[in-house]
């Protein structure tokens, strides 16, 4: 039996790596899977654990508020170490950009143990959009044994990375894993939950997410003046927006965006919940990275707030479209579609990032190299 170590952190971690945990679980007799919650998102990453049936082995409480990249890496660096002296490992998964996969990933290397990075080859090529994702990313694959990128696109980025072949496995994208494991009672809880709250889900439906790092300060203010704007303008639509704890998000949204009627301000939401408005949607504006890869299983348009994205192939496909912080262009896209009904802007195009079986890829390519 190989002692399997899961770490992470956010939310979108989790939800990409629980797929992958409860298939290894299938196999007690080969695996032991360890589950690592550094905390870096912490009522975020246990409620979303929760949804799953899962629960962390090890907390680390790593986060303390309004600190540096360079203390919560010395943090939670100084916590796995001592992890990994207190058990026997005998491989790491990972997944990601975060502070938590490359602090996984560097602590494994120190340890000489093998690390399998799951989502591997997403490239901006622009140090600071993401930032600080995409150094993260990049130094995760110089250290990483098993790299499972999601497409090809990412495969032929790590490839120019002087990155072997063989190391290298398409597996498509685990968060579509993540949706089909959506019961029809889970849905209909959903459904529940937001007539609890007297938010009409209908097709008009926009849902708005905002939290990367370089969209706060000036950006958050052009986007939130393009939502306020478009608000206005259609006052018949409802505006959802789940409002990131961070301050610096949080502060702003509620300040400037409180007062209107058809704009619903509401806290972090739980993983079912923020699928079922994905589903209904008839609009996303997002600069999520997840969202990006989950909406067009939904085939709802996807605005993404970013002047980069390290997912080129929902660009590609026509599936999603870069708009930045850019108030005109935001206005511009948005309005296409609010000025049409839903019926006719649902996309046609297949989604690029996978079929719901990467999982069952990632478990297999896993017993093979443990042997």
């Amino acid at each position: 039996m190989k002692n399997i170590i899961f770490i992470f952190g956010t939310r979108p971690e989790i939800i990409k790596l629980a797929p992958v945990i409860l298939e290894l679980k299938k196999y007690p007799e080969s695996y032991n899977v360890i589950i690592c919650n550094t905390e870096q998102q912490k009522e975020l990453s246990n409620q979303t654990l929760a949804y799953f049936g899962l629960k962390a082995d090890i907390n680390l409480d790593c986060m303390r508020e309004n600190q540096s990249l360079s203390s919560v890496q010395a943090r939670i660096l100084t916590s796995l170490d001592k992890v990994f002296q207190e058990n026997k490992i005998d491989a790491t998964i990972v997944q990601g950009d975060t502070m938590t996969v490359l602090c996984g990933a560097l602590t494994s290397f120190y340890h000489k143990i093998p690390v399998f990075h799951v989502e591997a080859g997403l490239r901006s090529y622009d140090i600071y959009e993401p930032f600080p994702e995409e150094v993260m990313r990049q130094m995760t694959s110089r250290v990483a044994a098993l790299h499972f990128a999601p497409t090809g696109v990412n495969k032929e980025a790590l490839l120019r990375e002087d990155i072997s072949e063989a190391k290298i496995h398409v597996v498509g994208n685990t968060v579509i894993d993540a949706l089909f494991c959506l019961s029809d009672e889970v849905i209909e809880n959903s459904k529940r939950f937001f007539e609890e709250k007297s938010i009409p889900i209908d097709d008009k439906l926009v849902l708005i997410t905002a939290h990367r790092r370089e969209n706060h300060g000036e950006r958050i203010d052009r986007i939130i003046e393009a939502i306020s704007y478009l608000a206005k303008k259609y006052d018949d639509h409802t505006f959802v927006i789940p409002v990131h704890p961070n301050p610096n998000v949080k502060n702003k949204i509620h300040e400037r965006l409180g007062g209107f009627k058809n704009i619903h301000l509401l806290t972090p939401l739980d993983y079912p919940y923020l699928v079922y408005l994905m589903k209904n949607a008839k609009l996303i504006l997002t600069d999520s990275g997840g969202i990006q890869e989950e909406a067009p299983s939904f085939a709802c348009p996807t605005l993404v707030m970013r002047y980069e994205t390290e997912r080129k192939e929902g660009i590609d496909a026509g599936v999603s479209k870069l708009v930045g912080a850019d108030y005109e262009k935001i206005l511009e896209e948005s309005e296409k579609i609010l000025s049409s009904t839903k019926a006719l802007t649902r996309l046609k195009a297949q989604n690029p990032y996978g079929d719901g079986t990467s999982s069952l890829k990632i478990e297999k390519i896993i017993r093979e190299y443990l042997g």
